[in-house]
């Protein structure tokens, strides 16, 4: 169990939420860059790029509504357990910014 004290559980949250954020706007950048795509060639590779960004898609906005909900229910600062998801959603949110961010940068 990972012991953490119930500010930096907040510092975490605001922190995972942001990146979160981030990682959405990355994804209706990368939604955008796909359909001009798709709309000039017409590729069945353009469109698996595109359901695959719109499942990403949807991941992170459940993913990030999440943490939010926790955030507003303090549902996180009375239950160890829910501190423990917390860190696990903070760092899936991290390294899946990092992923997204190279997928942007060659993509764009």
């Amino acid at each position: 169990m990972i012991l953490i004290e119930s500010g930096m559980l907040n510092v975490i949250q605001y922190v995972a939420i942001g990146i979160g954020a981030v990682n959405i706007s990355l994804l209706f950048g990368l939604l955008y860059i796909y359909w001009t795509s798709y709309k000039k060639i017409k590729s069945e590779f353009t469109i698996g790029l595109l359901y695959f960004t719109l499942v990403l898609l949807l991941q992170n906005v459940l993913a990030t509504g999440v943490l939010v909900m926790l955030l507003i229910s303090g549902a996180g600062t009375h239950n160890p357990e829910g501190m423990e998801h917390l860190v696990e959603l903070f760092t899936l949110n991290a390294i899946q910014l990092v992923a997204l961010g190279i997928l942007f940068r060659i993509t764009w």
